[in-house]
C-alpha cells in the first residue's frame, strides 16, 4: 500500500531525487535477500549520513511506517524481507571507511562498507578483521553486525561480537546514540554494543562502527585428515578442540558434502567417509610444534589419511571447494533448508548420528559441513517441491532437527540470526522468562515497533 501522504514528499525533499524511490519496479529489487523469501516495500531509501537516518527514523515514526535496514541481502532466514511493508533503509551509499588508527588497532567505518574490501584495505597495514563469512566479498559490514556473522576464524578470533569497539545508532524514535568505547578494556554499565550486534535490525539503525582489529600472522599451515566414517571425524574435533593450540579453522565436510565437492574441485577432493580441513597460523618458529600437537589429536580411531597441503595451489582448491558448496547445493535442490545450528564439541558425534538417522527416517537427504571447531554445523535438508512425499515430509524432518540440537544443549544459530525462518522456535530455545525481558528491551528502543517488525522474536 503506498505510504500516507506526505511522508514521500518530506522523504524526497531529505534524501534528493535520486535517495528515494517509491517505483514498485525497484522496490520489489530491495524486497527479498538470499533466503529466497520476498515482500512488497512500499519505498526504498539511500541515505548517505548520519543525518539522514536520524531525520528519516523521525519522519517514519511520525507517520508509524515501518523501517527494515538492508545491506547487500546476502542473508540467508529472510531478516531484511520488508513483510510489513514500508521502507527499505539501503544503506549502499554509506560506504566510506572513515579511518584506520593501527597505533589502538581499530577502524572506524560506515555499515555499508562491504566486508572484502575493508580486509583489503588492512592486509597491506598487517591487519585482519576476524569475522569472514564465505559471502565476505559481497556481504556488508552493517550486515554482519546485524547478524553477529562470523566464519571459519570465529574458533580462534572470536565472531563480531568480540571485535566490535562501539557503535553509533540511531533507536526507534530517532534518536542517536553512541555505544561501547575506544579501549578494548572497559567495564562501565550495560554493554549496548554487543546487545546490538545480531539484534537484526528490531532495536537500532547502526551508521557507524568501531571495529577491533588482529595483526596478521606470520605463516600459516593447512592439514586435511580424512576419516573412514563422520562419527570419527566428529571425535577428532573433540579432541583437537581439547589441547592447548587452538586452530585458526576447523571446518567439517561429511560425505555427501565430500562427493559433491568434488564435482566442483575434482580429483583434488579426496573420497572419504568424512573431511577435516585444518589450519594453525602463527610465528613461523612455532608453528611446527603447533602442527604436530593438533595432528596428534587428530589421529585416532577412523583416521584415513592425514597430510599437511602441498602448496598454495591445493590450499585454494580445498577452500574454493568448501566456498562453492552451499550454492552448489541450491542448484541442486531448489527448496534446500539451510540451517546453521549449534552444539558444543564435545557432542558433535551425537549431532552427526543423530543427523543421519533423521535423514533416513524422513528420506531427505541431509548434508553437513561447517565450522565445526565451535560446534557449528550447517544441516542441509535437501527436497523438491515436486515430490509430494518430501514436500510433506520437510516440515516434521526441520522440527526434529531442532529437537536433536536443542536437547544436545545446543542453539538454533550460529552466525545466520533468525530472522523469519526461526521464528517459532524461539519460544522454544529460550525460556519465557528471558523472552519477556527481550520484547521489553525492544519496546525501550522501539517504543512503536517500526523497526523490523515481525523478525527475531516470536508471536
Amino acid at each position: 500500500m503506498p505510504l500516507p501522504s506526505p511522508l514521500p514528499e518530506r522523504l524526497q525533499a531529505l534524501l534528493g531525487p535520486d535517495g528515494f524511490t517509491t517505483d514498485a519496479a525497484e522496490c520489489l529489487v530491495y524486497g527479498y535477500d538470499n533466503s529466497r523469501q520476498q515482500a512488497q516495500a512500499d519505498a526504498v531509501a539511500f541515505p548517505a549520513t548520519h543525518e539522514h537516518v536520524e531525520a528519516l527514523v523521525r519522519l517514519c515514526r511520525e507517520f508509524r511506517v515501518p523501517i527494515v535496514a538492508r545491506g547487500r541481502g546476502t542473508n540467508t532466514t529472510g531478516a531484511t524481507v520488508p513483510v510489513a511493508g514500508g521502507v527499505v533503509v539501503s544503506f549502499e551509499r554509506m560506504n566510506r571507511i572513515v579511518r584506520i588508527d593501527p597505533d589502538n588497532r581499530l577502524a572506524v567505518v560506515e555499515p555499508g562498507v562491504l566486508n572484502g574490501e575493508l580486509q583489503q584495505v588492512l592486509r597491506p597495514l598487517g591487519f585482519f578483521w576476524a569475522p569472514d563469512p564465505t559471502s565476505s566479498p559481497f556481504c556488508t559490514i552493517g550486515g554482519n553486525l546485524a547478524c553477529n556473522a562470523a566464519g571459519p576464524r570465529t574458533v580462534k578470533y572470536g565472531s563480531p561480537r568480540e571485535n566490535t569497539l562501539g557503535l553509533r545508532a540511531v533507536d526507534g524514535t530517532g534518536a542517536s546514540f553512541r555505544s561501547g568505547f575506544w579501549t578494548s578494556k572497559a567495564a562501565t554499565g550495560y554493554d549496548l554494543t554487543r546487545l546490538l550486534v545480531g539484534s537484526e535490525g528490531t532495536l537500532a539503525l547502526i551508521t557507524e562502527a568501531t571495529l577491533k582489529l588482529t595483526p596478521l600472522p606470520a605463516a600459516k599451515r593447512t592439514l586435511r585428515a580424512t576419516y573412514a566414517d563422520i562419527r570419527s571425524a566428529a571425535a577428532a574435533v573433540s579432541r583437537i578442540m581439547a589441547q592447548p593450540v587452538t586452530p585458526c579453522a576447523l571446518e567439517f565436510l561429511d560425505d555427501e558434502a565430500l562427493r559433491l565437492a568434488r564435482q566442483h574441485g575434482g580429483d583434488a577432493i579426496p573420497v572419504a567417509g568424512a573431511l577435516l580441513m585444518i589450519e594453525v597460523d602463527g610465528e613461523e618458529a612455532t608453528l611446527d610444534t603447533a602442527v604436530a600437537a593438533v595432528s596428534r589429536a587428530a589421529e585416532g580411531a577412523g583416521l584415513v589419511e592425514l597430510r599437511a597441503a602441498a602448496d598454495a595451489a591445493e590450499v585454494d582448491t580445498l577452500w574454493a571447494a568448501r566456498k562453492a558448496l552451499s550454492p552448489a547445493l541450491r542448484a541442486i535442490a531448489p527448496m534446500k533448508i539451510n540451517e546453521d545450528v549449534v552444539v558444543p564439541v564435545s557432542r558433535l558425534p551425537e549431532l552427526i548420528s543423530g543427523l543421519k538417522a533423521i535423514s533416513a527416517k524422513y528420506t531427505i537427504p541431509i548434508v553437513n559441513f561447517g565450522h565445526a571447531g565451535n560446534g557449528n554445523i550447517h544441516v542441509n535438508l535437501l527436497y523438491r517441491p515436486d515430490d509430494p512425499q518430501q514436500a510433506a515430509a520437510a516440515p516434521d524432518c526441520l522440527a526434529a532437527v531442532f529437537d536433536l540440537v536443542l536437547s544436545l544443549d545446543g542453539t538454533l544459530s550460529g552466525e545466520h540470526g533468525i530472522g523469519l525462518a526461526k521464528r517459532e522456535w524461539m519460544s522454544r530455545a529460550i525460556d519465557p522468562v528471558s523472552v519477556a525481558l527481550m520484547r521489553r528491551i525492544k519496546a525501550g528502543f522501539d517504543p512503536d515497533g517500526i523497526l523490523n517488525p515481525g523478525k527475531l522474536l516470536p508471536d
